[in-house]
């Protein structure tokens, strides 16, 4: 393991006597202390300069010296390095002197005539003190790197935290100085920025894809903000930003929050869709700005995406009372009811038609809860007609849809006219099947009633329907008219008598022909044969 390398303590010696100089530098091994000698000057203002070249951390000097004492130099030095170590060499008789050197800021003083062991211990002293003050600086210095590493994410906290909370004025501008965010402090708009569809499209991607996703966009939304305007964006969710920028011109923001939405999807597969608070004036005031921006958020429920909608123009009009019809509502689930695709769809675009025609547009909330409240009758009504299990999987539909985030008007729609569709089919098929059921009852009566004249009156009676509907139903399932049917039926069974060898008077009696020549003009129309050369060509004879 490698340890860093530690920087040696420095040293500067400076009197006016030679060997004094020459003592204190040369005679302890100050290498083995981890002291380096970086200079040394026999008068004030040599040692001054020296001191201003070299940075020692220690300075041993004389306290009476030519062209400037030790007392002028202490102050200077103390003046350009106050972490410096200054050591004062003096004699009894100037003992007042080095006391008003102490005062001044220097850190000891060695009275002379003093003893290389005085001059040892007094130096590292002095090296103690500095490596402990370096110690202290390196932690505050880390410190500091760590708190500008953590800069960002701790902007990040506390913008959020102001979008959520108002706070007081002085309160706010002093963090908002200490994190120092590169915005002015007045003036501000907040907008919301939210990737459209993003659980559909991204759900089931890597976390590296996502993470590039949304790395681009945040890029792209910053430049477009700087080609406008000073702005800080900062990730709210997974899909979702909020950016702040500085500016009072609601036309201003209008225009920036476009460009951003225009720009986003010419340069990334995505859109967006962005929400635009009002401008407010101060930082503690954010918090409004961000709840008007989440409001018109919402309203993107009618876009479906990739548009922006602010606060502005939904804030000064009046709201407009509801204009949900009742009326509508029992129309449209009648239609369903029998069946009508085509009517109970026209009666839902109506419903629709009319919330949309409101200025402004109803909040987003209370469409979304008519799609659902239509949703859950349309199940409630198929229930009347169909067992739960049939009608289950349509509620699960429309619970799906329900908790989702943010569905669109377009899919709460698309929701209803599915709905529609399928109830629809299921009552057709249910019809088709009683239909078929009524028609093989009448089938099974004509058989069996063969002898008698059958007329349609006397069937649509016998199984309970109007005669012009019972000749419809019956040519629509059978695909033939009923008196088609009846003839078919009577010459089929007339046919078989022949073969048996009943007489034709017996026949035409038995399938309710008063008369013989009647019975054998239809029996060739619809053989092409009389009943005579019907049974010769098939017995032979």
């Amino acid at each position: 393991m490698e340890y860093p390398e530690v920087k040696p303590v420095k040293i500067c010696v400076i009197d006016d006597i030679k060997s004094v100089v020459d003592m204190i530098t040369r005679k302890p091994q100050w290498q083995e202390y981890g002291i380096e000698v970086a200079g040394t000057a026999l008068d004030g203002e040599e040692g001054l300069q020296m001191v201003r070249e070299m940075k020692p951390d220690i300075v041993l000097t004389d306290i009476r010296m030519p062209r400037m004492d030790g007392l002028e130099m202490t102050r200077a030095i103390l003046e350009f390095a106050p972490h410096c170590k200054i050591i004062i060499l003096s004699a009894y008789s100037e003992f007042s002197y080095a006391q008003q050197a102490i005062r001044l800021g220097a850190m000891d003083f060695v009275k002379k005539p003093f003893s290389l062991e005085e001059i040892v211990n007094v130096v590292l002293k002095a090296k103690a003190l500095c490596l402990e003050e370096r110690e202290e600086q390196e932690k505050i210095m880390a410190m500091q790197a760590q708190i500008k590493e953590s800069l960002p994410i701790l902007r990040q906290e506390y913008l959020t935290f102001l979008m959520q909370h108002r706070t007081t004025e002085p309160s706010a501008k002093a963090r908002w100085e200490y994190l120092d965010i590169p915005l002015a402090q007045e003036n501000f708009t907040v907008f919301i920025v939210e990737i459209d569809h993003f659980a559909e499209k991204y759900g089931s991607q890597p976390v590296q894809e996502i993470e590039l996703i949304r790395f681009s966009l945040q890029n792209i939304l910053e430049e477009t903000i700087q080609a406008w305007t000073q702005g800080v964006i900062f990730r709210e969710a997974t899909n979702r930003y909020v950016c702040i920028i500085n500016g009072g011109d609601p036309h201003a923001a209008g225009l920036i929050t476009e460009a951003c939405c225009a720009n986003v999807s010419r340069y990334s597969r995505c859109t967006v869709s962005i929400g635009v608070g009002l401008c407010v004036a101060a930082i503690h005031e954010l918090a409004d700005s961000y709840a008007q921006a989440l409001s018109a958020l919402a309203y993107h429920f009618y876009t479906g995406g990739n548009a922006v909608y602010s606060y502005a123009s939904i804030v000064h009009k009046p709201r407009a009372a509801s204009h949900y019809s009742v009326t509508a509502e029992q129309e449209f689930l009648f239609a369903l009811r029998s069946g009508n695709r085509e009517k109970s769809r026209l009666v839902l675009q109506q419903i629709f038609d009319e919330l949309l025609q409101l200025d402004p547009l109803p909040a987003p909330q209370y469409v979304e809860n008519i799609g659902y409240e239509l949703s859950f009758k349309i199940c409630r009504v198929m229930l009347e007609l169909f067992p739960y299990e049939k009608v289950q999987p349509l509620e699960q539909q429309v619970n799906q849809l329900k908790n989702r985030l943010h569905p669109s008007l377009q899919e709460i729609r698309s929701l209803l006219e599915g709905l529609c569709a399928e109830v629809c089919r299921w009552i057709e098929e249910e019809r088709s099947v009683e239909s078929t059921r009524i028609i093989q009852q009448a089938k099974a009566y004509i058989c069996a009633n063969l002898h008698t004249s059958l007329t349609l009156e006397q069937v649509a009676k016998q199984i309970s329907l109007s005669q012009g509907y019972f000749s419809n139903l019956f040519k629509k399932v059978s695909g033939i008219s009923f008196q088609q049917f009846v003839m078919h039926e009577k010459m089929e069974k007339a046919k078989t008598m022949l073969i048996e060898g009943m007489q034709v008077q017996e026949i035409a009696m038995e399938l309710g022909y008063e008369h013989r020549r009647y019975f054998s003009e239809v029996f060739k129309k619809y053989t092409d044969m009389t009943p005579s050369e019907f049974k010769i060509s098939y017995l032979g004879r």
